[in-house]
């Protein structure tokens, strides 16, 4: 951290604290070379994830787009508002946490279906017919079929 009176990169750290919203970290330095104390702050930096969709159309990642389909799936079904809420964070947090900044929807859609199957069956049929796009009541059959032999073993 370069000192803003003498321009020396070198500094030690005297005191961190968090500010009042825990957003950001307050430190008081002193400059090893002309011993005079500066405040700096420090933030995380996100890097926004693009998803790249189905037409090969790229937009930023949006959380509520993804909250939105799953209450959508989830309507009048006994899944709590937080549920859905943990399951976007989660997915969120694998998006941030991957190396890949441009990520294919179809992984998004993936992860919310797996997360979905977990909480809720109906709501995971639901957002899968939706999702792959079923064109007919056998690939529908097929999906129940599937989450049935699942259940059995």
């Amino acid at each position: 951290m370069k000192c803003p009176y003498c321009g020396y990169s070198e500094s030690k750290v005297i005191d961190s604290r968090q500010t009042d919203e825990g957003e950001r970290i307050r430190r008081r330095r002193e400059c090893l070379n002309c011993a005079k104390r500066f405040t700096t702050y420090e933030v995380i930096e996100t890097v926004p994830v693009v998803v790249v969709k189905k037409d090969k159309s790229r937009e930023a990642f949006d959380r509520n787009k993804l909250l939105n389909g799953l209450l959508r799936a989830c309507e009048k079904r006994p899944v709590p508002l937080e549920t859905l809420e943990r399951i976007v964070d989660e997915i969120e947090t694998l998006l941030q946490n991957s190396l890949d900044r441009e990520v294919p929807s179809t992984l998004i859609g993936t992860y919310a279906m797996d997360k979905l199957k977990k909480v809720d069956e109906v709501a995971y049929v639901r957002f899968a017919s939706v999702y792959r796009e079923f064109k007919d009541i056998n690939t529908f059959m097929d999906e129940l079929n599937k989450i049935k032999a699942e259940r059995n073993r």
